[in-house]
């Protein structure tokens, strides 16, 4: 073959894998750990004339679904509060299949058992939940192995249910398991053993055993020790590492053997009751992370060793920050949702910048995050009203459609096929172009 028919089948491979890869949400944040992908094609409203279909659900949580191929994966409880991972047809909406992976539903204040997400390679499906029940199965729903982290290494110690969803990279799990070191008996998961470690997990996805276990150490005091957020991969000059946020602090830990290259603390506040929820982002070259209860949104400079608290801190943003829901990057820009308040802000995360910021209609919170592509941003409030929000150079609302009677509402939107994926309290909803 003559070199530049080869280069012409190259390119065309790549973009056939790049389609591929844009057209899929595998796990909570997407594709990118972003909260975006890169993909057109979206409807620009969601209403009647762009609901595909809707099926219903056995019961409420705050997981949001994933897609892979032509299926969409969640997890929910049912009355009988079993632990469930459904598989449905992306196209129809109908049920494929359904798997029970633990028993014991239970909700603490607006969390449930079911908050994690469900993570997939295209081979497999990963669930987990607040039980510390975790299983995998292939695509066709035959189980592949399933284990509790709760039996293994003690209940998990978290005020509101363990609720953070794993990280699947390069064939392992992460699971952070950052919780109060002394539990109380009041706890929703108590089993007896006040005493706990925090720490990270590394798991292989294939057989579901462990690599290693590293612990995460901090000086922080009762619930404020607690996380509920994701880790992120983060490829910097010294290579990959993941990237925690939990205990007052934003850590990098190494991918080998979880140990600690750097940590830095967030905010100068000491509480006994900042959990952190907010899962951290990377963008602008920076590695951002948000404190709780109106602490500001942090980005630190890559590169550091030990404390890097004062010497790599890039900028911080106070005016709207979050308190639950996960900044959004899209097209370069940073966009956080104060979900209380209702305000989106749009930053240049190079500096921290403020280039808008705009008010979202409506009383009441958006306990999900943004979403984004094609220029666009969607996100639906608790009540069930989805909101789709222009990105560009000033804030606009382009549309809305409300699920009357369907809250709490507490996902967030997944994004895949040119299709966008609802999840209710009452039902799963899927929009695409007509």
């Amino acid at each position: 073959m003559k070199p530049a028919s080869m280069l012409a089948v190259s390119s065309a491979l790549a973009l056939c894998l790049s389609a591929a890869t844009e057209n899929d949400w595998p796990q909570w944040r997407g594709p990118h750990e972003s909260g975006s992908i890169r993909r057109t094609g979206l409807p620009a409203t969601v209403g009647a004339d762009t609901l595909r279909w809707s099926t219903p659900l056995p019961g409420k949580a705050g997981s949001t679904p994933v897609i892979s191929g032509d299926r969409v994966f969640l997890t929910s409880p049912d009355e009988q509060k079993n632990l469930l991972l459904l598989c449905l047809d992306r196209a129809t909406g109908k049920v494929l299949w359904q798997r029970t992976v633990g028993v014991g539903d239970k909700d603490v204040g607006r969390n449930n058992t079911c908050a994690p997400s469900p993570i997939t390679d295209g081979k497999r499906v990963y669930a987990l939940f607040g039980t510390g029940d975790f299983a995998a199965f292939d695509m066709d729903g035959k189980p592949l192995w399933s284990r509790n982290i709760g039996k293994d290494f003690g209940s998990l110690g978290l005020m509101w249910i363990y609720g953070a969803s794993p990280l699947l990279l390069d064939g392992r799990l992460y699971l952070p398991v950052l919780q109060r070191k002394e539990v109380p008996p009041d706890y929703p998961r108590f089993d007896g053993n006040p005493q706990r470690d925090s720490f990270i997990l590394c798991i292989d996805a294939k057989t579901g055993k462990d690599v290693w276990k590293s612990i995460r150490t901090t000086d922080s005091t009762k619930e404020s020790s607690e996380s509920y957020a994701t880790p992120v991969s983060f490829h910097g000059p010294d290579g990959t590492e993941l990237i925690v946020v939990g205990g007052d602090h934003v850590s990098g830990h190494r991918l080998k053997d979880g140990s600690e290259i750097w940590r830095a603390r967030l905010y100068d506040k000491r509480d006994d009751w900042y959990r952190i929820v907010t899962s951290p982002v990377i963008a602008g070259g920076h590695i951002i992370a948000s404190g709780p209860k109106g602490q500001p949104v942090v980005a630190f400079k890559a590169g550091g060793r030990g404390d890097v608290t004062t010497t790599h801190r890039a900028w911080d943003f106070r005016e709207a920050p979050t308190d639950w829901s996960t900044p959004c990057v899209l097209d370069g820009h940073l966009f956080v949702l104060d979900g209380q308040k209702r305000v989106v802000t749009k930053l240049d995360p190079a500096d921290g910048r403020k280039l808008w910021s705009g008010k979202i209609p409506g009383n009441g919170p958006i306990w999900g995050s943004l979403s984004g592509a094609d220029g666009r941003l969607y996100c639906h409030d608790e009540a069930g009203t989805v909101f789709v929000l222009g990105a560009g150079k000033e804030f606009a609302v382009l549309s809305s459609h409300a699920f009357s009677g369907e809250a709490p509402c507490k996902g967030s939107v997944a994004i895949g096929h040119g299709q966008l994926f609802v999840r209710t309290a009452k039902a799963i909803h899927c929009f695409g172009k007509p």
